[in-house]
């Protein structure tokens, strides 16, 4: 385990319906302790591991979830294989009713297997959990999923949607880090991770500092988060951040969202479309192509445009319209096929 010294910060008296502006609002991450102790899954889990395994799959709708089987040898790391040309686990769809059983069927063991079932969408896979175990906050309308498996390591990513993630079964560390520390934790490859998120190459359990150097300094600004049942986690947007489930059943419930309207598209396919286009470029270009970006997207103030008619301003209005993103995005397909 890494020698974190910062906590992440903890805050009391946080229930469902009940949740400050400031927290959901924040750019640092908090703990809300005991934030879901009142939830049927977490007081379930509480009186044993089978009635928490009995209440889900109450709601089960029997459609097969996503499961990841990797070998004990591997100590719960979902990681690459050696070659950088897959995964150290395979995947296949499975009944959930089968996966605690085979859960609970190594549940004493003291090297498993690992059995990792990734973020599921709960009003498919289990309808009615999510009103029976409420975030309640109807302005919001998260995307909310539940994690389930034994003990895991999932590497440090980062997710551009905020999330108020609540451990309901078992135990759960997350290591966090702020988004310019991307620099320092080595970032395997874009197209192929395990989850479909960019992720560090370093292996926290045994940090290589000769191959991975910087990762000092990424140790230097995280913060951890210990995480008992019932307790919550604040991910703001674009915190990386690596997650381990401790015990032998853990349950996590993600609430996902964003801040803004869902028309303006995912930022990353416009890093896809600068690599594409800018990562190439001479030194130079570079250099005039990124006072660019400052000016209109990084650095840009809210006068900037006041010199253009408020008719004529088109995609640099602020916040942008959905008829003008709608116009931007057909121009932007349309010259991508060229």
């Amino acid at each position: 385990m890494l020698a974190v010294e910062q906590s992440v910060k903890q805050i009391s008296n946080c229930k469902p319906g009940d949740i400050p502006e400031f927290v959901l609002s924040s750019t640092q991450p908090l703990i809300l302790k005991d934030f879901a102790t009142e939830w049927p899954l977490v007081q379930a889990g509480k009186q044993s591991t089978q009635a928490a395994i009995d209440y889900l799959l109450q709601f089960y709708s029997g459609v097969p979830v996503t499961a990841c089987f990797g070998e004990s040898e591997h100590q719960g790391r979902v990681f690459y294989n050696e070659q950088l040309t897959g995964f150290n686990f395979r995947a296949s769809q499975v009944d959930l009713r089968q996966v605690f059983d085979k859960l609970l069927s190594h549940i004493d063991d003291e090297t498993p297997p690992t059995l990792y079932v990734g973020s599921t969408e709960v009003n498919r896979w289990l309808p009615g959990f999510a009103a029976d175990n409420p975030l309640a906050i109807d302005d919001i309308k998260p995307l909310t999923s539940v994690w389930i498996g034994n003990q895991s390591r999932i590497a440090a990513h980062f997710d551009f949607p905020n999330n108020l993630a609540c451990s309901a079964v078992g135990r759960r560390r997350f290591t966090l880090f702020p988004p310019e520390q991307i620099d320092n934790l080595y970032v395997g490859p874009m197209e192929l991770s395990p989850g479909g998120q960019d992720i560090s190459m370093v292996d926290f359990h045994a940090p290589d500092f000769d191959k991975y150097p910087k990762f000092q300094q990424a140790i230097e600004a995280a913060q951890v988060a210990e995480l008992e049942p019932g307790d919550a986690l604040f991910i703001p947007s674009m915190w990386w951040h690596h997650v381990e489930a401790l015990d032998a059943i853990n349950v996590l419930v993600t609430h996902w969202w964003r801040d803004s309207a869902a028309y303006m598209g995912r930022p990353t396919n416009a890093l896809q479309h600068a690599i594409l286009s800018l990562r190439s470029l001479p030194i130079a270009q570079r250099k005039a192509w990124q006072a660019m970006f400052n000016h209109y997207v990084f650095e840009h103030e809210l006068h900037d445009t006041d010199h253009i008619a408020e008719h004529a301003q088109g995609m640099l209005s602020l916040p942008i319209d959905e008829l003008s993103a709608r116009k931007l995005r057909a121009d932007l397909q349309n010259k991508l096929k060229r």
